[in-house]
């Protein structure tokens, strides 16, 4: 079994970016602390639902101030980067951490970062695969690298920096399309918040690579009952977001689903480990069970405060983790 922590970063009412920052660092930290394996960093440009727009520029950061635990992307967004200079990045964190850096790439969606980069509908719309397999290629150890294709075209160059080894790259999949294209590659698949447990069991199911470390999100929050976890949730955590999901712009005129805060805040709560320790315990364990997933990350900072984030943190590997790890 492996355990994570996932950081928005998100800007809750009345902070700064800097608080924001400042609260994500701090929580990276305590889940060391707290005997997390990993932690996994969320990048988005333009929004105070998430104020990382590099997310191994963090990893960096936080790999320095860290000893033992494990951090990733959750996900670099490859629509919108080149994917030599992630994978240049990937190689260099992998090299001055000790192989303590974890990749997790993304097709993104349709949103304006592809128009401020540059990179353009058909980026996101028909070259994730070719990026992929850039990506993969770069990282996987050659001397010298040249490409012809779609999206990227260049001449042989030397791979600098080369690890002896890759770090572990991991495809969110939100589609049975991407679901194939992380099997061809034989890629775990990193599964959203937005899909219960009989969702992600049958997409492994069409992952067909069933023993493939499959990574699976959730949203975590621990009280003394369950009613008082879900009352903190629904009155806390539409407050930031909601303007936060008003981030997500198309680039065209495309039609956008506008979610509910409240009503999303309370079907996360209907799937997730969200109440009391036992019934936190009792609904990952359910997880590891249905799915056979046996990595879970866990969105701690949804209560919004710096304080609830860090109390999460601490009751979740105090008070959950040692009983899943035994019941799982």
């Amino acid at each position: 079994m492996r355990f994570g922590i996932f950081l928005l970063a998100a800007r809750y009412p009345g902070q700064d970016d800097a608080a924001a920052l400042a609260r994500t660092v701090e929580a990276a930290l305590a889940a060391e602390r707290a005997g997390f394996d990993d932690v996994w960093l969320a990048e988005h440009h333009f929004m105070s639902y998430g104020v990382v727009p590099s997310a191994t520029t963090l990893a960096g950061h936080l790999l320095g101030r860290t000893r033992r635990i494990d951090v990733g992307t959750a996900v670099s967004v490859l629509s919108s980067r080149h994917p030599v200079a992630l994978a240049e990045e990937a190689a260099l964190l992998t090299l001055t951490s000790g192989g303590r850096f974890r990749l997790g790439v993304g097709r993104g969606g349709p949103w304006r970062d592809l128009e401020v980069f540059g990179t353009g509908l058909s980026r996101y719309e028909d070259g994730f695969a070719e990026s992929l397999d850039l990506l993969l290629a770069w990282l996987d150890g050659p001397e010298r690298l040249s490409w012809e294709g779609e999206h990227f075209r260049f001449r042989e160059v030397p791979v600098v920096p080369r690890p002896a080894a890759p770090p572990p790259v991991a495809v969110a999949c939100t589609s049975p399309a991407t679901e194939r294209l992380a099997a061809e590659r034989g890629l775990p698949m990193l599964l959203g918040m937005h899909a219960g447990d009989e969702e992600k069991a049958a997409a492994i199911e069409r992952h067909g690579l069933p023993e493939t470390p499959h990574i699976s999100t959730h949203l975590a929050q621990v009280a003394g009952t369950r009613d008082e976890a879900v009352s903190t949730l629904v009155r806390e955590m539409p407050r930031w977001l909601g303007p936060g999901l008003d981030g997500y712009v198309p680039v065209d005129d495309r039609p956008r689903e506008r979610r509910d805060p409240v009503e999303y805040t309370r079907y996360l709560c209907g799937l997730h480990p969200v109440g009391s320790p036992d019934d936190c315990a009792e609904s990952m364990i359910g997880t590891v069970r249905r799915t056979g997933i046996r990595h879970l990350i866990l969105l701690v900072e949804a209560a919004g405060s710096r304080e609830a984030t860090l109390e999460n943190i601490a009751r979740l590997g105090a008070e959950v983790l040692p009983k899943v790890r035994a019941g799982a």
